[in-house]
């Protein structure tokens, strides 16, 4: 329950704009903002582009997710594992959002395997295994630092895929999506960079 309201104060310290301090929400916020994100359907019409935007999302997501496991694990200090924690509670929510909604048209979560695959359509190169191995291997203030680094450029991939949504996309509600990835990642790379440099 923690992680979720970690996850949910992290979305009000990034969606909430400049200075200021969020407040942590209550269990009951917590749970209430997880059940209304499951809630949220994909109706009305959609193209190929949404599609194909949601299937590259949940496999770039899933392999960001294994980068965060790491870093609740490995990273030294508090404020990275708390922001790792929310980060994998609020990127797990929207998996599940988007798994839901291709179910829901009918079609495949994914039509290959490779995160890269799409690279053709705009999709951006998948973080390489040579890289997920050395992160794997680090340790310490390495290991925060090459988790930050790569988080940072695995981030910005999100926030590329989520501008190109907007301007090719149909259904509305995945274009809102669009719109909180570009948002929310944009700031997360901000507050992840602060970190780096700390």
């Amino acid at each position: 329950m923690r992680r979720l309201i970690l996850a949910l104060a992290a979305a009000a310290l990034l969606l909430g704009g400049c200075g200021g301090t969020a407040e942590l929400p209550s269990v009951p916020a917590a749970v209430e903002g997880i059940a209304e994100a499951d809630a949220v359907t994909a109706d009305g019409p959609h193209n190929d582009f949404d599609v194909m935007f949601l299937q590259m999302m949940i496999a770039h997501q899933q392999q960001g997710l294994q980068m965060i496991k790491m870093g609740e694990r490995k990273a030294v200090r508090q404020e990275v594992i708390d922001l790792a924690g929310a980060i994998d509670v609020t990127e797990a929510e929207e998996v599940r959002s988007m798994q839901r909604w291709l179910k829901a048209w009918n079609v495949p979560q994914t039509e290959i395997t490779d995160p890269a695959g799409h690279a053709a359509h705009g999709g951006r190169p998948a973080t390489g295994p040579e890289e997920i191995k050395a992160l794997q291997d680090a340790t310490g203030t390495d290991f925060e630092t090459k988790f930050l680094n790569l988080l940072v450029a695995h981030q910005h991939n999100a926030v590329e895929l989520a501008q190109q949504l907007a301007t090719t996309g149909q259904n509305t509600t995945v274009k809102q999506l669009a719109e909180r990835v570009q948002m929310s990642r944009t700031q997360l790379i901000k507050q992840m960079l602060v970190l780096a440099g700390g």
